[in-house]
């Protein structure tokens, strides 16, 4: 009857935190601002602690009205869409690869399907795309579906602005954070702190060595609840006590990353330019904009006053597109855009475990944690006659994003508590031997 349809896809985004609850809003709309109610549905998740599905009607109102630099707009959309990696359903990956099972990767056996958001494997420059399924049918707008990074942000972000520092300004992580973070120089516990040793999880600070025995409710309430800077890095600096040498002990603190984020914003401002954003100018337009990633990717959550403190170690929000590209480029491209390196080569191998000599420290048993990257040895599961370390970033409840030393990645966003991959790498292990 002459009207138009319009269909969003939208997300809400917890304040101060990282969970994404994905939806779509639609309705009716004509040239003369004629419109229908608006009709809304949100039926999935990225969060492993608050899962609910949302619906209803609402009044709308419709104002037509000229934009400013339409066109241009209008331009950078189709640039980014057309910049995007070459996709194909996960199915595919059968016909392309003869022998490979495309139901190892993203198994129901590894993750359970009510729970899974995305995944995806990338190999030969082309990536391979399953799930978006919601409890209600299949999410129709999966290539805009925002993803959290929780502290896959540890990597993404902090570890990259790090190794960038220190490409630019050699020696960077030898600073030391007391001499940086005023607030973290009173008690007397960071002065022999340096940031390598900080986004290694390695400060020497810690309340309980056991296994993330500090990253509980103490985190929750003090660190993540506070709007404001101040809170945040006060308690940061001054709730662990020193019971190591910095270095030699691994203990997960989130509130270490964004001690390092503060310390490596100021120092940018310092050498750059007291309006210089440590997100924004460094990480965004020095390695986001030359990767090509979506504006999506362009934000961070930050804290909620003059500061506004990016998070550092939580906080970013990815396309499915961006995790293939950041993937692609620490692991296929080498920290290079166009044959130019970005961020620090030595750090980026130690990272990835390619340098014997600077493997990280121990979080567990044949597991190792080295500038905000994960890794485990997996020779048993493979069967090579050496040791395999397999990189890759997590995120809290359910985020992984493996980097196989075979050129190819992996990806799941899920949200039940299950970090289990090994059939995608032994999938991945048939395209290409995983074994030095």
């Amino acid at each position: 009857n002459g009207y138009s349809r319009a269909a969003i896809p939208f997300t809400l985004h917890q304040k101060n935190a990282n969970c994404m609850h994905n939806g779509v809003i639609s309705f009716l709309f004509k040239d003369d601002g004629s419109t229908s109610q608006a009709a809304y549905q949100i039926a999935s998740e990225t969060c492993l602690y608050y899962k609910f599905d949302m619906w209803g009607l609402l009044g709308a109102s419709y104002s037509p009205a000229s934009l400013a630099n339409s066109d241009d707009k209008r331009a950078d959309y189709q640039a980014e869409v057309n910049n995007r990696m070459p996709s194909k359903p996960i199915s595919e990956l059968a016909n392309d690869h003869p022998g490979i099972d495309p139901g190892k990767f993203g198994s129901s056996s590894e993750t359970d399907p009510d729970h899974m958001t995305v995944f995806g494997f990338i190999t030969d420059g082309v990536h391979y795309t399953g799930g978006c399924n919601t409890r209600y049918g299949s999410y129709p707008y999966c290539d805009a579906i925002a993803l959290p990074s929780y502290s896959t942000a540890k990597s993404v972000f902090a570890g990259l602005a790090l190794m960038r520092m220190e490409l630019k300004y050699p020696g960077f992580m030898a600073n030391s954070v007391a001499g940086q973070v005023s607030d973290c120089a009173a008690n007397g516990n960071w002065g022999d702190v340096n940031y390598g040793h900080v986004i290694d999880m390695g400060t020497g600070n810690y309340n309980s060595g056991l296994y993330m025995g500090d990253e509980g409710a103490l985190h929750t309430n003090d660190l993540f609840l506070p709007l404001d800077h101040a809170s945040k890095i006060d308690y940061s600096c001054t709730v662990y006590d020193r019971k190591a040498t910095p270095g030699t002990k691994w203990v997960y603190h989130t509130s270490d990353t964004y001690i390092l984020g503060t310390a490596m914003n100021q120092d940018l401002k310092d050498l750059e330019g007291g309006s210089k954003d440590l997100f924004d100018d460094l990480l965004v337009n020095e390695i986001f904009k030359p990767l090509g990633t979506s504006p999506t990717s362009q934000h961070s959550r930050r804290t909620y006053d003059s500061v506004q403190q990016p998070f550092t170690g939580w906080g970013l929000t990815y396309l499915r597109d961006d995790v293939a590209k950041i993937a692609n480029f620490l692991n296929v491209d080498d920290g290079r855009v166009d044959g130019n390196l970005l961020v620090d080569e030595f750090e980026l191998d130690a990272a990835l475990q390619r340098n014997p000599s600077d493997r990280g420290l121990d979080p567990l048993a044949d597991f190792k944690y080295n500038n905000g990257f994960w890794a485990h040895e997996i020779q048993s599961n493979i069967s090579c006659s050496s040791n395999v370390w397999v990189p890759f970033m997590s995120g809290y409840g359910g985020i992984t994003i493996l980097l196989l030393p075979n050129d190819t990645a992996y990806y799941v966003f899920s949200d039940d508590n299950t970090f289990i991959w090994m059939q995608a790498a032994q999938e991945s292990h048939k395209i290409r031997s995983l074994c030095p």
